[in-house]
């Protein structure tokens, strides 16, 4: 009876298909990376600004550039899957 509950659990398994556009997944798995990249940037701009208030200009400078080369990976994510496209 076990041997029986397995084989139709695999069947059932076996006969789902993907529907939807494949290309959004990638954009959600591809902003996980800058999400975390752009939190990690501006989590330890704010320590060292609070370490070193008056290094603050320099770290504000370097905060806003990381947070635009993160950002650049979000977009190069959204535009992958159309330049491309799954056949």
């Amino acid at each position: 009876m076990s041997a029986d509950l397995v084989n139709t659990a695999a069947s059932a398994v076996s006969n789902i298909s993907i529907q939807g556009n494949l290309g959004a997944i990638a954009y959600g798995l591809a902003a996980i990376g800058p999400g975390v990249g752009i939190g990690v940037v501006f989590g330890h701009s704010i320590e060292a600004m609070a370490r070193q208030p008056e290094a603050m200009p320099v770290i504000r400078t370097n905060m806003f550039l990381g947070f635009a080369l993160c950002e650049v990976l979000a977009l190069l994510g959204l535009v992958a899957p159309f330049i491309f496209p799954a056949k």
